[in-house]
């Protein structure tokens, strides 16, 4: 399928915190209970503060592949995008799985009239997706949703490692 790289503009990959970024929102790459986890749901629970944990608790948690709002709090980000990935197996749902966090995080924030978000690599932690692969489909299915939402002026993907970094730098290159 042919993609219009125009938007390429409108996407940057970066190292940094996800947690020290002004933002109108970071998505969380949350568990399904929401009620906070190791890594980055660890790390965006700490930085906000218990009101994020007592807001959570009142969504009664998130499938797979969907995608909650909820304030920043003590974040500089305004609002915390929270979607739970797939846990990798290699199997084609996990493709259709992890797209779908993307589609309805990006598709939130357009609702909430957001202008832009941040997104770590989803499913690459404990979840075990290779970021080869993850990167394709992030910036596939980014890119295709921003064809389409001219309102979302920056989409940052904020990776953790210099490994990762590279990853995305050399895939968003290639695409331009």
């Amino acid at each position: 399928m042919m993609m219009k790289t125009g938007c390429l503009n409108r996407i940057e990959a970066r190292a940094d915190d996800i947690t020290q970024l002004a933002v109108d929102a970071i998505v969380n790459a949350a568990n399904q209970s929401l009620l906070g986890g190791g890594g980055v749901d660890g790390a965006i629970h700490r930085a906000a503060g218990p009101q994020l944990l007592e807001e959570c608790r009142g969504i009664g948690g998130c499938p797979t592949g969907e995608a909650r709002i909820t304030k920043g709090y003590r974040l500089p980000a305004r609002h915390v995008i929270h979607t739970v990935g797939p846990v990798y197996r290699g199997i084609p749902r996990d493709k259709e799985l992890l797209s779908a966090c993307y589609r309805n995080s990006i598709e939130l924030a357009v609702r909430h009239r957001l202008a832009t978000i941040a997104f770590p690599a989803i499913s690459c932690g404990v979840y075990g997706y290779p970021i080869g692969e993850a990167c394709r489909i992030a910036v596939d299915t980014t890119v295709r949703l921003l064809e389409n939402h001219p309102s979302l002026d920056k989409v940052i993907f904020v990776l953790f490692s210099a490994g990762h970094l590279k990853v995305y730098q050399d895939y968003l290159a290639d695409l331009k």
